[in-house]
């Protein structure tokens, strides 16, 4: 089995900034998330776009370092897209009750990737089709 490392790019596009995560995100690895989103907040962007498609795992850790970056991007007042969540993160968010934390809807202007077409972020629906209509304690953080 190869194991391969947890990394993160960076590609601007139009004064976009993409962070493209790619690997595991757990306890080893969420410290480079931070770093990327920091090392991007710098550079002062009108909108950073998480790619998270990438990501084959994501613990309690790796998600603590997912709520830290959005809190981190919000605060800057830079409009924040999250793409690529996939099935296991989605089912984590939804456990905890934050289904639409790292979704679309949470950016300041109206969702778009990076290159200018509609974001395709929203979380996997419940198993029985219905959508969440509880309000998550997680959206005070911004």
């Amino acid at each position: 089995m190869n194991v391969h490392p947890f990394t993160s790019r960076v590609v601007v596009r139009s004064g976009v900034v993409r962070v493209i995560l790619v690997g595991e995100l757990d306890l080893d690895s969420g410290f480079v998330v931070q770093e990327a989103v920091t090392a991007c907040l710098a550079k002062e962007p009108p909108r950073l776009c998480l790619d998270l498609a990438g990501v084959s795992f994501c613990d309690c850790a790796g998600l603590s370092a997912l709520l830290r970056a959005r809190i981190a991007v919000l605060r800057a007042g830079v409009d924040l897209v999250v793409e690529g969540v996939g099935p296991q993160l989605a089912r984590l968010l939804r456990l905890i009750g934050a289904d639409d934390i790292l979704t679309a809807g949470n950016t300041r202007t109206a969702p778009e990737s990076a290159d200018g077409a509609p974001a395709g972020t929203a979380a996997a629906p419940r198993a029985d089709g219905t959508a969440a209509t509880t309000e998550s304690p997680f959206r005070e953080l911004a």
